[in-house]
């Protein structure tokens, strides 16, 4: 399941929130009403790790080399884990995720692996080691 990892620093003038667990990390930016401005959905966590990106202007990326594992597969654990979200952002989540899904042909690569920000990985190494 999905837990919080609370203490981040937000970046005006979105709020960044993260949730993990040992498959998955996402990432989001919401305004200070609660409305998704981005996120990035990490998972294959390791030297695998690829990422799901979303930008409120409608733009879909891929980070990484496709895996073995089918995006059908991709999506049955984020509904298995998704349960733990919040109700707002794991329904634009999921929402995105089959929009996503729909278009796989046709979304961008931007890099041939994800690359955090030292933000993201500085306290990931944390949470992983007190979860």
């Amino acid at each position: 399941m999905l837990h919080e990892i609370v203490g981040l620093t937000d970046e005006p003038p979105a709020k960044r929130r993260w949730f993990h667990d040992d498959y998955f990390d996402l990432f989001v930016w919401q305004t200070l009403d609660g409305d998704v401005l981005h996120f990035q959905l990490c998972y294959g966590i390791g030297a695998s790790e690829q990422a799901v990106i979303w930008h409120r202007e409608g733009l879909f990326f891929h980070d990484g080399e496709w895996g073995d594992e089918p995006l059908d597969r991709l999506l049955e654990r984020f509904a298995e884990v998704a349960p733990t979200l919040p109700k707002p952002i794991r329904h634009i989540i999921g929402a995105r995720l089959q929009e996503f899904a729909r278009k796989a042909g046709s979304v961008p690569s931007r890099r041939h692996s994800f690359r955090r920000a030292s933000w993201q990985r500085r306290l990931g190494s944390a949470a992983r080691r007190s979860g």
